[in-house]
C-alpha cells in the first residue's frame, strides 16, 4: 500500500529528508550577476581549464560534488547514491564526472527540470528508507548548449527577445535521513504538457503551462495555496515565460502575484546583463537553489518555498522535424530551519 502518497501526483515522506549541505559552481557571467557573492566556486575561464566546453561541464560537476562533500565533511565512500543529469547528448557531463569514483549513480534527463527531479528522487530514496545520504546534482554550460541546440557561437547568430541565456554552472545538494538543514516536506511529480509551441527560442512559453499544471496539482493534492509559501520559485521560465504563467494563472482564478519568482530572472540582472528574457539551463535553477534559496531557508530568512523545476523537452532531432516542444515541471516543497 502506498502509504506516502498524497492526492493524484504528490508524495509526503513519513520522515522529512534533510538537505544538510549544498554547493554551487558558476561561470564568469553568472558571477557578475546578483548572486555572484554566494557561489562557492567562480571561474573566469569558460573552459574551466579543459580542452572543450563539454569537458568543462564535466569538470563543473566534479567541482560541485567535491565541494559538497567537503562542506558536509563526508568521505567519498559515505555518499551512497547520486542522481544527476545535464543537457548534453546521453548526459555525458554527469556520467563522465562520476566515472571511476565507485559511487552508485542513476542518470536523469529532465532538461531544465533536472535539479527538481533529482531532488525529488533523492527525497523518495531517503524518505522511503532505502538510503541515508544521497546527492542531487546537475549542470549546464552556455557554449555546449548553444552548440548542441542552436548554432555554433562562431556563426554570430542574432538572438530573439524571447530567447534566454543558458547558465554556465553546476549545483549539488546532499539529502540525508537526519541532520540539520532545510527539510523536504512534499513533492509533486509533473506530467508532460504540450500546447503546440514550436519556437526553440521561446522555451518559457513552452514550459509555462507545465508549471501551472504542477503548481495547481500540488495545491490540490496537499490542500494548500500560495499563502502557505514565502516563495513559489519556477526553474527558468525567464521574464517572458513568467509573465505567461501569471497570465494563465489569473485566467484560472489562481493568484500567484507577490509569491512567484523565477530562477531565470534571479540569476542575472536583466538591466545590466544582455540576457534578453533571462537565464535558462539545468544549471540555472541548480545554482540559484544551491547558493541563495537554501541558504536563506537555513538562516530563517525564508520559512517555506515551493521549488518548481521546469524543463523544455526538445532535442535537435525534434526541432529539425518541426515538432512542438513539450514541457514538464516537478515541484519540491522545502521548509526552512
Amino acid at each position: 500500500m502506498a502509504t506516502q502518497r498524497k492526492g493524484k501526483q504528490s508524495i509526503v515522506p513519513e520522515i522529512s529528508p534533510v538537505i544538510t549541505s549544498w554547493a554551487s559552481v558558476a561561470g564568469k557571467k553568472e558571477a557578475q550577476g546578483p548572486l555572484g557573492n554566494r557561489f562557492d566556486i567562480k571561474s573566469d575561464d569558460s573552459y574551466f581549464g579543459q580542452k572543450s566546453w563539454e569537458q568543462a561541464e564535466r569538470c563543473m560537476q566534479q567541482l560541485a560534488l567535491k565541494t559538497l562533500m567537503k562542506k558536509a565533511d563526508i568521505k567519498q565512500e559515505d555518499l551512497e547514491l547520486v542522481f544527476s543529469g545535464d543537457l548534453l547528448n546521453q548526459c555525458i557531463g554527469s556520467s563522465f564526472s562520476l566515472r571511476n569514483l565507485n559511487i552508485p549513480h542513476l542518470g536523469l534527463y529532465g532538461a531544465c527540470s533536472t535539479m527538481a527531479e533529482s531532488l525529488l528522487l533523492a527525497a523518495m530514496a531517503v524518505g522511503g528508507g532505502y538510503f541515508d545520504a544521497v546527492a542531487a546534482m546537475t549542470s549546464s554550460h552556455f557554449a555546449s548548449s548553444e552548440r548542441q541546440y542552436r548554432f555554433p557561437l562562431g556563426y554570430g547568430g542574432q538572438r530573439t527577445p524571447t530567447s534566454q541565456w543558458t547558465v554556465t554552472g553546476a549545483g549539488a545538494a546532499l539529502v540525508c535521513s537526519s541532520g540539520h538543514g532545510p527539510r523536504i516536506t512534499a513533492c509533486t511529480v509533473g506530467t508532460v504538457t504540450d500546447l503546440g509551441i514550436k519556437d526553440a527560442n521561446n522555451m518559457g512559453a513552452a514550459m509555462a503551462p507545465a508549471a501551472l499544471s504542477t503548481i495547481r496539482q500540488h495545491f490540490d493534492d496537499m490542500g494548500v495555496g500560495p499563502e502557505d509559501f514565502d516563495l513559489i520559485v519556477t526553474g527558468d521560465l525567464g521574464q517572458h515565460g513568467k509573465d505567461i504563467l501569471l497570465s494563465l494563472s489569473q485566467q484560472e482564478g489562481l493568484s500567484l502575484g507577490g509569491k512567484l519568482a523565477d530562477c531565470g530572472c534571479l540569476v542575472f540582472d536583466n538591466l545590466s546583463q544582455d540576457v534578453h528574457s533571462g537565464g535558462s539551463g539545468c544549471g540555472c535553477s541548480a545554482i540559484t537553489l544551491c547558493s541563495d534559496l537554501l541558504t536563506r531557508l537555513n538562516k530563517g530568512k525564508l520559512k517555506k518555498i515551493l521549488f518548481c523545476g521546469t524543463g523544455a523537452l526538445l532535442s535537435p532531432t525534434s526541432t529539425q522535424q518541426n515538432l512542438p516542444i513539450p514541457g514538464v515541471c516537478h515541484a519540491v516543497a522545502i521548509t526552512g530551519v
